[in-house]
């Protein structure tokens, strides 16, 4: 039986945020997986069922999106957190149209991802927070063009953050 904390595939392609997020997310109690690129993504995620994949968009071999378009035709798919540099509104609609979950911006606060990964765990299964089928149910907010459907941290992604970067210092 897994523990109530969700088990979590972190993909990216840069071996300090690899390390960095497992070092975070094992001291929260996470059991964690890595993966450098998408096809090992998958590979890992097909193998070992993590609940929530953390995913970054600019990486080599298979980029993000192909991740996210290989992951729509999943049935019982794990959940999805887009992490990336990238925050144009373009960007986060494109991964909401492939299935992501949530979008959340480099730099980003540490301690607002584990509760956007516990959140994005506990609505499993709750239909209120699935994706939509369709995006013609996308609402656009006039003022901002960002959909007003989506969680906050959607919008709050659309703004580049420049507080709350996360530092890592090689032990020795």
């Amino acid at each position: 039986m897994r523990s109530a904390k969700p088990r979590v595939l972190i993909v990216d392609d840069e071996p300090d945020i690899l390390l960095m997020l497992r070092m975070n997310l094992e001291a929260e109690g996470h059991e964690t997986l890595l993966a450098g690129d998408g096809e090992t993504a998958l590979r890992r995620i097909g193998e070992e069922r993590p609940d929530v994949v953390l995913l970054d968009v600019m990486m080599p071999v298979l980029d993000g999106w192909g991740v996210l378009e290989q992951l729509s035709l999943m049935q019982d798919r794990p959940r999805v957190i887009v992490l990336s540099a990238k925050s144009t509104e373009r960007d986060i609609h494109r991964a909401w149209e492939l299935g992501a979950d949530e979008y959340v911006t480099k730099p980003f606060d540490p301690d607002d991802l584990m509760e956007t990964i516990v959140r994005v765990h506990q609505h499993r299964g709750n239909a209120s927070f699935e994706r939509s089928e369709s995006s013609s149910n996308v609402s656009l907010d006039s003022a901002t063009g960002i959909d007003a459907t989506r969680p906050a941290s959607w919008i709050d992604a659309a703004r580049p953050r420049t507080e709350g970067a996360l530092s890592f210092e090689y032990p020795g």
